[in-house]
């Protein structure tokens, strides 16, 4: 089935920024009319049901190499921009490279180097409240959820204060592009300004390395250029796109995450006061938090075969469009799926994506990822 998302939501254009406040209505139409459908402005499948998404997620079918349809999309815009296939990184590879990948990465992610985290993440929670008390009230996002993981994350990749800004700019670049539904809608300026930031910030990574090795330095990047696995070691090129990777993902996540999550409260007292009276609903309250109005609202794949999702056949080559944010309201799923519920239990969402994809941020903070994952 074919829909013009143009025609079908009048004069709201399927991710663009009318939809911004509030996507949910739209996932909730798209989804009734048939939860796989195929967009012909975004040239692609778009899927909306958690069945259908969670399916995706897993189905070894639906590659996530997806540099030949990005370069694709552009093409059909006139945009070719100055990004190297070798710079793909681990988010854009299948098994079997993908698993080697991983378990690279997770070397450097050790339980005694994650404990290790805890007590400074804390305290660095407890700097910024600290700094902002006396004024008597607070922006969340400019003076917590902008410069929390983007502290942690600097001093985990060994990037020393006076550096913050520029490692925060470069990210914020990067960001434009990264998660959008459609990048041949986003602006070519937006693109070479992002593919610089990319350029920028791996050579700033190099130094940060140099640096570190001769002072025989510890840090996340050095966990990384060290770890082995079956006799393999991670190249330049993989170690210094998984470094770009952390960034984009553990920052722009983690400031969607405190912005949303802080908002639901807001609209929600009465969860509010049932989360301050009863403090062992956090780890619930978090898990809704990402449910409700999740950080990370899509994902993509590409079809390597002739893929069957729901009543419709996507062919080989065509694009797939996962709404994670649309799977995480589905009435099928979850019930009553537009109340925001602290205390909501078997909360299995897809926030954190799934299959050989889920979250390593997830996986770091939880230790519980699914035995499927």
């Amino acid at each position: 089935m074919t829909i013009d998302a143009d025609k079908r939501n009048g004069e709201l254009k399927l991710f663009g920024p009318e939809m911004l406040p509030d996507p949910y209505p739209v996932y909730h139409r798209l989804r009734d009319a048939n939860p796989v459908y195929r967009d012909a402005h975004l040239d692609a499948w778009v899927v909306t049901s958690y069945e259908e998404v969670s399916a995706g997620l897993r189905n070894v079918q639906l590659s996530s190499e997806r540099y030949v349809r990005f370069k694709q999309r552009l093409a059909t815009k006139g945009i070719e921009i100055p990004l190297e296939e070798r710079h793909v990184s681990l988010i854009n590879r299948d098994p079997p490279d993908h698993t080697l990948l991983r378990a690279l990465i997770n070397k450097a992610f050790t339980p005694r180097a994650v404990d290790a985290m805890q007590a400074r993440i804390q305290q660095i929670v407890d700097e910024l409240l600290d700094a902002i008390q006396a004024h008597g009230r607070m922006d969340v996002i400019e003076d917590l959820a902008y410069p929390l993981p983007v502290i942690v994350i600097a001093e985990m990749l060994g990037v020393p204060p006076e550096d913050r800004k520029l490692f925060k700019d470069w990210s914020n670049e990067m960001s434009l592009v990264v998660g959008r539904g459609d990048v041949a809608a986003v602006p070519k300026e937006v693109l070479f300004r992002a593919a610089e930031a990319r350029k920028e910030l791996v050579e700033y990574f190099r130094s940060v390395l140099d640096r570190r090795r001769a002072g025989k330095g510890q840090g996340l990047l050095s966990a990384l250029a060290e770890a082995e696995e079956s006799g393999g070691r991670l190249n330049e090129d993989e170690l210094y796109s998984t470094a770009v990777l952390l960034l984009i993902a553990g920052n722009e996540t983690t400031t969607n995450l405190i912005g949303n999550g802080m908002l639901a409260l807001l609209r929600h007292p009465e969860q509010m006061r049932r989360l301050w009276q009863d403090e062992s609903l956090v780890p619930s309250a978090v898990e809704e938090m990402l449910r409700y109005d999740s950080p990370v609202q899509l994902t993509s794949r590409m079809a390597k075969a002739n893929v069957t999702m729901h009543d419709s056949t996507i062919g080989q080559g065509e694009g797939v469009i996962l709404l994670l944010g649309a799977a995480n309201r589905d009435p099928a799923r979850f019930a009553d799926p537009d109340r925001f519920d602290v205390g909501r239990a078997d909360n299995k969402h897809v926030a954190f994506g799934g299959g050989p994809h889920f979250c390593l941020e997830a996986v770091i903070d939880l230790r519980t990822a699914d035995s499927s994952c």
